[in-house]
């Protein structure tokens, strides 16, 4: 029997779905970077070199996976103009202003030293759409553009609405719109593709920007007992820049610990022609640097709508017209890719190999997608495809879903990839989606529960395909998933929450804590390619798996449910190297 090179014990495990629903008093010794013994006592494994890790009554449990997640933007965001922390428009003033003093221009042109970032909530303003006047009032010389939370929208002052030419004569882009005043000058609110008018002349981040900002993403990420993500955008997107270099530079350095999947941004201006590009892309960064590297390029982004907030969700029903407005030129919303476009994408992209990863909001948005997921079972015959095929397919976000459309994920085998945060009463929901949709159409909201369990066997079973998987969207909320499964089974934000409603979004729609947990981990390691009967395993405690693991002050399972958001942690390791705490 070898020594182990490290040794939990001291705390209770949780090992992962089909190994108990609660943590159980075991020990885990880890040999090589792998999982070698998991018992009651293993003191046999104790060496003069090993590293004994007591656990102090917490928690050990496989490290988070974050399934759909904006890394270096994140980091970015954190390293800029980082508004993320405020709830109110005198919090962003200040933080702007506070922003601007420490980091002032440098040369001798102020008027041309942006000021970029992001994380403004939309609650914060009348109707979510800060104006240009509010930010001349914070910033008059300076060009300023800030992302909100979500990244469907920018908030932009007359100075970089002025470097962007953008006026009252500027038409909307296909796929976004200018808010704008009665006389039709832009009023600083741009949403979706219209905020790429002046991404197009900010300054782009550099190289070395971006690669600090994955470190700081990536240390960020380890502190909240993350170990591996997929990073929901590879590529040329709105002004940003296409990140592989910054990993495969972090790869070569030696500095990349967290285990990535990058998802290729899918061009929703051009067809099925891109796919051999994508392709051939996927195939020369194998080629270099193998099928087990710690970043590959296995799938394939596809943004089918936008948000409701803002009206660019695509819904199967048109948006109600709210008091003293007009009437959208988009009524149902926006498909940016949609229909038989989509299915054309997904039915390509899926015989070509990828998983693909798919935004929709609204229900025709998953319904399109459900209906491409079908027409490609059908095309490429997926009744032969086994538990091991690469190809991982989900849908994120999934803000609403017709209950017609709920069994359909366990029936194609389609993973539903939940941003469970949102799940819940709060501010924006009470005054900017419900009264858009109505409450008919806002009882369809997150529906975790039933997707998990349509069809009869648990979504957590290891026999078949994850039903749910889980991800933040950071920078769009916290990263931390402590604060995403507390949601996921209370339904309600923690109480100590500003916007905390104690009454639940759909009650019914709660998750336990152990098929929460099960989502962040097991169901994001497999669309991964990390989970059981893969060739390396992550996601559970169990013999032969990698050693990605995560170490909490608390067994949250043996504390009331509401109190899930206080666990903290005090260690998270990668293939047995301790990367916090």
């Amino acid at each position: 029997m070898p020594h182990a090179d490290l040794l939990f014990l001291g705390g209770v495990v949780y090992a992962g779905p089909g190994r108990g629903a609660v943590p159980s008093a075991v020990q885990v010794a880890v040999v090589d970077g792998r999982i070698a013994a998991v018992d009651a006592d293993l003191s046999a494994w104790r060496g003069p070199d090993t590293e004994v890790v007591d656990l102090a009554g917490g928690m050990l449990h496989a490290g988070f996976v974050d399934a759909h997640i904006h890394p270096i933007q994140g980091g970015l965001e954190r390293l800029g103009c980082d508004l993320s922390d405020g709830s109110s428009a005198a919090d962003y003033a200040r933080l702007i202003t506070d922003y601007a003093r420490l980091n002032p221009p440098r040369g001798c042109d102020a008027s041309r030293a942006w000021i970029t970032g992001g994380g403004w909530a939309m609650s914060a303003f009348p109707g979510g759409t800060p104006s240009v006047a509010e930010l001349d009032a914070i910033e008059p010389i300076r060009p300023v553009f800030l992302y909100n939370r979500d990244h469907h929208g920018a908030w932009a002052n007359s100075a970089a609405l002025a470097l962007a030419g953008i006026t009252a004569d500027t038409p909307d882009p296909t796929d976004g719109r200018i808010e704008r005043l009665p006389d039709g000058s832009p009023q600083g609110t741009l949403h979706e593709g219209a905020a790429a008018l002046v991404a197009a002349v900010a300054p782009a981040a550099t190289p070395d920007d971006e690669y600090a900002a994955l470190l700081e993403a990536q240390r960020y990420a380890h502190s909240f007992g993350i170990t591996a993500w997929q990073d929901a955008i590879v590529g040329d997107y709105f002004g940003a820049s296409d990140t592989a270099l910054v990993y495969r530079r972090a790869l070569a350095e030696g500095r990349l610990t967290v285990d990535v999947v990058g998802a290729l941004w899918w061009d929703r201006t051009r067809g099925v022609e891109q796919v051999p590009e994508l392709v051939a892309r996927r195939e020369a960064h194998a080629a270099e640097l193998g099928p087990a590297s710690r970043f590959r390029l296995s799938a394939v982004k596809i943004m089918a709508d936008g948000v409701v907030e803002n009206g660019t969700a695509s819904m199967l029903e048109p948006y109600r017209v709210l008091d003293g407005a007009s009437p959208s030129e988009h009524p149902t919303g926006i498909a940016f890719v949609g229909g038989q476009a989509l299915t054309d994408a997904i039915v390509a992209l899926d015989a070509a190999g990828f998983s693909a990863h798919v935004h929709v909001i609204g229900d025709r948005a998953v319904r399109d997608a459900l209906d491409a997921f079908e027409a490609a079972a059908a095309a490429n015959d997926w009744s032969e495809r086994p538990l091991s095929d690469v190809r991982r397919h989900h849908l994120a976000h999934l803000q609403f879903v017709h209950p017609d459309d709920v069994a359909r994920f366990a029936a194609l085998g389609v993973t539903a990839n939940m941003q469970a945060l949102w799940a819940c009463n709060e501010q924006q929901m009470r005054e900017l989606t419900v009264p858009l949709v109505g409450p008919e159409r806002a009882a369809t909201q997150y529906p975790f529960a039933s997707i998990l369990r349509a069809g009869g066997a648990s979504g957590a079973a290891t026999d078949a395909r994850p039903r749910l998987c889980a991800g933040s969207d950071w920078p769009v909320s916290t990263p931390d998933p402590w604060q995403a499964i507390h949601v996921a089974v209370n339904r309600t934000l923690p109480a100590d929450d500003p916007e905390h409603d104690p009454e639940p979004l759909l009650a019914h729609e709660a998750l336990t804590l152990a098929e929460a947990f099960d989502a962040y981990t097991a169901g994001s390691a497999f669309i991964n390619g990390r989970g059981t009967g893969d060739v390396e395993v992550t996601g559970v405690i169990a013999v032969g798996a990698v050693a990605d693991l995560a170490a909490t002050d608390r067994d949250p399972f043996a504390g009331p449910a509401v109190s899930i958001h206080t666990t903290r942690y005090v260690g998270t390791w990668v293939a047995g190297r301790r990367v916090f705490g």
